[in-house]
């Protein structure tokens, strides 16, 4: 069985990819082991500040019967592989950034 790489299960806007990927196929959940997963794209954010890098279509499982939602190894080596050459395969965009303000009481 493969290592599950795990990640949270919030999804951004789908934008076309500028890395094609040829995912794997999974009929069965890595962590329970039923059937009747689903496949889905997200967005997922690495760094901070000036060394912030997005990457879009990123292809997760989810489950809907133990509600895990994880990334395949090599979905995963991809990312590293992203990374690592994020400046020859990026393009610069211009991101509106909010910072998430708590009032103390």
């Amino acid at each position: 069985m493969a290592k599950l790489q795990r990640a949270s299960s919030k999804s951004g806007r789908r934008v076309s990819s500028t890395s094609s990927l040829s995912t794997e196929t999974h009929d069965h959940c890595d962590a329970c082991g039923k059937s009747g997963v689903s496949h889905r794209t997200v967005t997922r954010s690495f760094g901070r500040g000036v060394s912030l890098f997005v990457i879009e279509d990123i292809p997760m499982v989810s489950c809907p019967h133990c509600g895990e939602s994880y990334f395949s190894a090599r979905t995963m080596h991809e990312i590293e592989r992203m990374k690592a050459l994020r400046g020859s395969i990026a393009e610069d965009r211009s991101v509106p950034v909010a910072a998430f303000l708590t009032t103390a009481k």
